[in-house]
């Protein structure tokens, strides 16, 4: 039997994470108090199989309740019960949005500040995020990409590495993305610009592709581009980020960058890292 607890922080899309789940056929639960899990597992083990896929939500709306997780959770394992714990998480920026887009209170500060509560419920979890198997963190995720998300995990089976890479392509001229982690500055580069055929073109067609890689100077960054990367990434993910944004700039946002945007895109995802590629400017 597969027996999935979810938990996370409020308005980080654990709703949306049920609806995906029951498309794959799990049985779900929302909002259950920790100490029943042990008697929930117990009645699908006598239940002979007729369910065999079971997730619970369990969170800090469960109030005193939730301090019962972790005794709940030692009872299963002892009982030889597997389980696993998914975990959904956003930066405080977007849950902040989130919340004021709703118009709802933080479910720990009713009369407070939203901030307030995430914080107080970011050291809260932050036992249960440290234990947790999948962490997913959907700041930059919709709807439809977090369903993506939660099939190739529980439908597919494909490994998931406790981290998203969002790559941003954007021009200096229109600004540097705020949320961005990393940024490279990529207009020491030849530019497409200048190239009659090329100008209307953008990084993600081929003709301007191998026009930015053809050069010595080209291949000689991206080579260090990737060290860094591998270097970095490992570090960020011991260190408990869960969302690494690594802004690509460089004049207008619609050449260079982009080329250099998509080529790192492809190596990152070529070591299952979920990967997130935005073109903010190519557009523009």
């Amino acid at each position: 039997m597969e027996f999935l607890i979810i938990t996370g922080m409020s308005g980080a899309g654990k709703s949306q994470a049920v609806k995906a789940l029951e498309d794959i056929n799990f049985y779900c639960m929302d909002n259950v108090p920790p100490s029943l899990l042990p008697e929930f597992a117990n009645l699908c083990r006598e239940s002979k199989k007729t369910i065999d896929k079971v997730a619970i939500v369990v969170d800090i709306r469960g109030g005193i309740f939730f301090n019962d997780l972790f005794k709940s959770l030692d009872f299963l394992h002892s009982e030889g019960f597997k389980y696993e714990i998914l975990f959904l998480d956003a930066t405080d920026e977007v849950l902040t949005k989130r919340f004021k887009e709703l118009r709802r209170p933080h479910p720990l500060t009713p009369d407070g500040r939203v901030l307030d509560g995430i914080e107080t419920e970011r050291l809260k979890l932050k036992e249960v995020k440290d234990r947790s198997n999948h962490i997913i963190d959907t700041s930059s995720l919709t709807n439809a990409m977090l369903k993506e998300e939660i099939h190739r995990i529980f439908l597919e089976g494909k490994e998931q590495k406790k981290i998203t890479i969002s790559i941003i392509s954007f021009g200096f001229k229109l600004g540097i993305p705020i949320d961005s982690d990393l940024i490279f500055d990529v207009r020491f580069l030849p530019n497409p610009h200048y190239i009659t055929d090329l100008r209307d073109k953008t990084g993600n067609e081929e003709e301007v592709q191998n026009y930015v890689m053809k050069f010595p100077q080209s291949g000689e960054f991206f080579n260090k581009l990737k060290d860094m990367i591998d270097f970095l990434i490992p570090h960020y993910i011991k260190e408990g980020k869960t969302q690494l944004v690594i802004g690509i700039g460089c004049t207008g946002g619609k050449h260079r960058s982009v080329t250099i945007a998509n080529l790192l895109g492809d190596y990152i995802e070529r070591d299952n890292y979920r990967v997130i590629i935005t073109h903010r400017d190519i557009m523009k």
